[in-house]
């Protein structure tokens, strides 16, 4: 596959604006290896092969375990996660697939407990972000490098 289009010499206030928000998450009081987790969820139920890498490497590089990593796409399955990990791994799925379920209220009890309101905010904020880096790699085929 070769990139379609370099979307940050095309456009690069539109991309700023999206700096501007990942800027902001890495100011808020998420744990920046849970931002990682919730990244890379994300960039795996969109098929984002350049997101997937990077956030791979990003965790790593923070310390995560490859044992961790290669479970976040079971994570269910697996006794490797914090119940705020869980809880957050299950909130960056409905809203990845929020066409299929809507946020169903057993997904906002699940999350409630382990976040305050402002959490709960920056969490939906950081989740939008990635689905929307997402989109913008897989739409012009950002190649891992």
């Amino acid at each position: 596959m070769q990139t379609r289009l370099d979307f940050y010499k095309a456009k690069p206030a539109a991309i700023k604006t999206l700096v501007t928000v990942e800027e902001y998450i890495g100011k808020s009081s998420l744990e920046k290896s849970l931002a990682e987790l919730v990244r890379l969820r994300a960039s795996q139920i969109n098929g984002c092969a350049f997101c997937v890498d990077a956030h791979t490497t990003d965790a790593r590089k923070g310390g995560e375990t490859d044992r961790r990593l290669a479970a976040v796409v079971v994570w269910r399955e697996t006794p490797f996660f914090t119940d705020r990990e869980r809880a957050a791994l299950e909130w960056t799925e409905a809203l990845t697939l929020v066409s299929h379920d809507h946020v169903p209220d057993a997904v906002w009890e699940a999350v409630h407990p382990h976040f305050t309101e402002e959490e709960i905010v920056d969490l939906t904020l950081l989740v939008s972000s990635i689905n929307s880096w997402n989109r913008f790699a897989i739409a012009f085929r950002k190649m891992p490098v």
